[in-house]
């Protein structure tokens, strides 16, 4: 059971960090190469998008299979194995709370400002890519760190 679990948050934080690196080495250079009004048109559809079900699943499977993991009681298991998952644990947190904490805020100001029409997409642009961006850069090296923490689990 224990084995199995440690499969699962490999293979959920392998999945999420995949995607985290996806859109930081591809999709975001390609929508920084267009205009404001495409861009800002861009990324709401992507914040729309993005939160479905199949998403939320990975999103929480992060944190969940490798806490669960470490409550399942394992005959055998060394010291390195325990701190590894609780690092890569924590590393999976902390991805959390800067999306939930950093990203998602800037996605909705983002999208409220396209209802509410007072800034233009320009000003729009501006207060939300830059942050993103950095924020971004951070959840996904924490997400990779993460994957790499419970592989190393899985192998020692």
């Amino acid at each position: 059971m224990a084995t199995a679990l440690l499969a699962l948050a490999i293979i959920s934080n392998g999945l999420y960090a995949g995607f985290m690196l996806t859109f930081r080495t591809g999709i975001m250079p390609a929508l920084a190469r267009l205009t404001d009004e495409q861009f800002a048109a861009a990324m709401r559809r992507i914040n729309e998008v993005v939160p479905r079900p199949l998403f939320l699943l990975t999103f929480f499977a992060i944190v969940v299979f490798p806490a669960v993991a470490l409550v399942v009681p394992v005959e055998g298991r060394s010291g390195t194995q325990l701190w590894l998952i609780i690092a890569g644990l924590v590393c999976a947190v902390v991805n959390h709370l800067i999306t939930v904490a950093g990203n998602v805020p800037l996605n909705n100001a983002l999208a409220a400002s396209e209802k509410s029409g007072e800034i233009s997409d320009h000003e729009a642009r501006t207060a939300f890519e830059p942050r993103w961006n950095r924020l971004h850069l951070i959840r996904t090296l924490f997400t990779i760190a993460a994957f790499a923490l419970l592989v190393s689990a899985a192998l020692s």
